[in-house]
């Protein structure tokens, strides 16, 4: 085999060729990945709408409905038992966290006061934002009711008491609670 001369064209040739086989490898590989990552990301989202609201028996992502937010549209599933809402998951995002955003499953009683939450994703810095996950910061937040209670940090003059060293991690959670809550009573109330 005869060796190829190196010059501008055959570089241009082998590098054109390289990418060409790289992108359709990527392609190959996101065409595979895609449908098991969506179906990852429904389960657990169905498993956090099991952690946040009151036990139910009708099926909440068939019953979804959408309430425009000025972050985009959030998702509300409501949650039946016996054709009774119990109560409703609303899937919020916020874009002020340290990260620069993450999403929260919000459970929402019929009366408006908060039954739980779930984190859903998040960038947090290891060791101080990713606090919120655990049960002494979270746990702050079931039992309160947005409209009577103020949910923000105790800096920000609220009831929360923030995660040390991780206060825009917190702040960011409260506002994702109050975005889910704003929604809710402005939607329907399905």
């Amino acid at each position: 085999m005869a060796k190829l001369e190196s010059n501008f064209k055959t570089m241009v040739m082998s590098l054109l060729g390289v990418c060409a086989v790289a992108s359709s490898l990527l392609g190959y590989m996101n065409s595979i990945t895609e449908s098991p990552i969506a179906e990852a990301k429904l389960k657990a989202k169905l498993e956090a709408i099991q952690k946040v609201v009151p036990p139910f028996n009708n099926n909440p992502s068939e019953e979804v409905y959408l309430i425009e937010t000025d972050l985009g549209e959030l998702e509300c599933f409501p949650a039946k038992m016996d054709s009774v809402l119990v109560g409703v998951a609303i899937s919020s995002k916020t874009n002020i966290a340290f990260s620069g955003s993450f999403s929260v499953m919000v459970g929402l009683n019929p009366d408006g006061t908060i039954n739980n939450t779930s984190v859903l994703e998040h960038k947090e810095t290891p060791g101080l934002g990713t606090k919120m996950l655990e049960p002494k910061f979270k746990d702050q937040f079931p039992g309160k009711n947005p409209e009577t209670s103020k949910l923000k940090v105790k800096k920000d003059g609220g009831e929360i008491d923030a995660i040390t060293a991780a206060t825009i991690s917190s702040r960011a959670f409260c506002d994702a609670i109050m975005r889910a809550w704003n929604a809710w009573k402005k939607g329907e109330r399905k």
